[in-house]
């Protein structure tokens, strides 16, 4: 697997990776309203664009196919974290965190945070996050439920 920051014109692809992670992996913990509300059919690409490219975004590659992408923000927020529906279980979501645990040693991030699914809860916490408050958030109309989560991170000096 490589992981390398997302490439203009692969917007599409990285939504549908989104959208189908969202609807075939969450669908155990969230309604199918809730599922269309997080993940409509229907997108405004040039707002999906811009949040992709204001969040650094980063994709993780396997035979050159996207299988997972992420972001790390400058203040250690995690605002986007998805592994595609039919590589779980496969060490993206490892390769994902292992990058995002070396963009915060370069970066001299100590905090690691993230609004986490109740899908993606228990991989987290294997990694070391730790559930800080449950929340509801409103999204179209519907309720989800997530979980503010946070890692503290020490680096080694060298």
């Amino acid at each position: 697997m490589k992981i390398r920051a997302y490439h203009l014109g692969e917007e599409h692809e990285i939504w549908q990776l989104f959208k189908h992670t969202i609807h075939h992996v969450n669908a155990q913990h969230y309604s199918k309203k809730q599922l269309n509300a997080w993940a409509p059919e229907i997108f405004d690409k040039t707002l999906w664009n811009n949040k992709l490219a204001k969040l650094r975004s980063f994709v993780c590659l396997k035979n050159e196919k996207i299988v997972g992408y992420s972001d790390l923000q400058q203040n250690g927020y995690i605002d986007h974290f998805f592994c595609h529906h039919q590589y779980q279980g496969c060490g993206v979501g490892s390769a994902l965190m292992a990058h995002i645990h070396t963009l915060a040693e370069q970066q001299n991030i100590t905090q690691l945070s993230a609004d986490v699914s109740i899908t993606a809860k228990p991989f987290f916490q294997i990694k070391g996050f730790t559930v800080l408050t449950q929340q509801i958030v409103p999204t179209r109309g519907q309720e989800l439920t997530n979980f503010k989560m946070c890692k503290t991170l020490e680096f080694k000096m060298q």
